[in-house]
């Protein structure tokens, strides 16, 4: 009686781990956006460790190239992330829920992301700074309306407020480094008592930048694990209105993350941008996560065609399936059972490998303001876990506007003959 009440108590936990991703993750890398909603870089699959087209880009990943940004700029940028996310579930040893197969309800998700940078050159300093507030990653499902799902829902949102400095060491090279402050907002219970549940925690950066060529710039960047704790987050409901006692608090880490990238304007006479990516992703040391997902690699390539005022893009990603074979234990901090794990993977699959991306912008749209679109997606993949299967697609869309004030808002600098 005692082991079927611990299995209970593994598999509701679990329940309500199980979807802290989908929603944000449907064009992430397991939870993490990397950029994919910036304004110019989601045109580019988010492609800039190297040569970031907007500002937003250099504050969330590699700070040395802030450097590459003057005077003063200013950027609002906004996205919205549809995904269709599809569960079916074989019934097998789980109690209480049973066999279904359903689309998750949870709508899509408004993202935004805002920045600033300032650049102290005319003082004799080679420092730029800057500041950011970007919509990391998140997303939930829902399936509460399916009643052989016994409630299951779960919602994670995560917002960085970041500072970022960048210096530019010689003509040719630049570091950064950045500090993060993580907002997150967790609610992971679908069956007993919970709430929304906030923590806070620190990530850091470094970054180098150098130009191996006037065509040709090297990126490379590190930044640190985060680790959130997220304090009595849930109280398990172990039989019909019968709860334990203990509440629960529930471990959550964003991983260790490694990027190097590479960027050449030397083609077309200089109106061909290519940038690629490569990024690796600790997931085996992120608590939570490393119950599901293994190590991953993500490619990502871009390129810009500049034309007059006009900015045309095309990106591709390519994310390794991270998904663990052999599952582990332990989630979050709770030791629960194979079955159960392979029920939380159905609800966080991170399983599409492909994305596609385009982009259009205008420099000095209006004098000294700049505007950028662009639409992404990725076609319908499926995996099965155990009693369970998933099916992830999704689409992508979202604008932003950059004012440049001082020296870098000059037309004449930024894209000569606009006006």
């Amino acid at each position: 009686m005692e082991r079927f009440q611990t299995i209970r108590l593994a598999v509701v936990f679990c329940l309500g781990i199980a979807a802290t991703a989908s929603e944000a993750r449907a064009q992430s890398f397991g939870v993490e956006l990397h950029n994919t909603l910036m304004p110019a870089s989601g045109g580019m699959a988010g492609a800039s460790t190297a040569l970031p087209q907007d500002l937003t880009s250099a504050i969330n990943a590699n700070p040395a190239t802030l450097t590459q940004f003057h005077g003063t700029q200013f950027l609002f940028g906004g996205a919205w992330a549809e995904p269709t996310y599809n569960v079916t579930h074989d019934g097998g040893v789980l109690p209480n829920v049973g066999d279904y197969s359903a689309k998750s309800g949870t709508p899509g998700s408004p993202l935004g992301n805002i920045g600033v940078t300032q650049d102290f050159s005319e003082l004799g300093i080679p420092l730029t700074l800057g500041l950011g507030f970007i919509s990391d990653g998140g997303g939930g499902v829902d399936f509460r309306d399916v009643p052989n799902s016994h409630g299951t829902s779960s919602q994670l949102v995560i917002f960085e407020m970041t500072a970022a400095a960048g210096v530019q060491l010689t003509d040719s090279l630049s570091a950064g480094a950045a500090v993060s402050l993580g907002i997150a907002f967790y609610d992971g219970l679908f069956v007993g008592q919970s709430a929304m549940v906030p923590d806070y925690a620190l990530r850091g950066s470094v970054g180098v930048a150098y130009d191996i060529n006037p065509c040709t710039t090297f990126g490379l960047y590190y930044q640190t694990r985060q680790h959130f704790v997220f304090d009595d987050a849930i109280r398990l409901e172990i039989a019909p209105n019968v709860f334990d006692p203990i509440v629960r608090d529930v471990k959550m880490d964003m991983p260790d993350n490694i990027a190097i990238g590479i960027a050449n304007d030397s083609l077309m006479d200089g109106q061909l941008l290519l940038a690629v990516d490569v990024l690796y992703k600790l997931w085996d040391s992120a608590h939570l996560y490393r119950a599901v997902y293994n190590n991953q690699w993500v490619f990502q390539a871009g390129a810009q065609y500049s034309t007059g005022c006009m900015r045309f893009r095309l990106g591709y990603a390519f994310a390794q399936n991270p998904m663990q074979d052999n599952v582990g234990i332990d989630a979050g901090g709770v030791t629960v059972g194979v079955d159960a794990i392979q029920y939380v993977q159905a609800q966080m699959a991170a399983i599409n490998e492909h994305r596609f991306s385009a982009g259009v912008g205008i420099v000095d749209a209006l004098p000294g303001v700049d505007f950028d679109l662009f639409v992404g997606g990725m076609f319908e993949d499926s995996e099965r876990f155990g009693a369970s299967a998933a099916s992830v697609e999704s689409y992508w869309l979202g604008a932003g506007l950059t004012w440049r004030f001082g020296r870098g808002s000059c037309c004449d600098e930024v894209a000569p003959n606009c006006w």
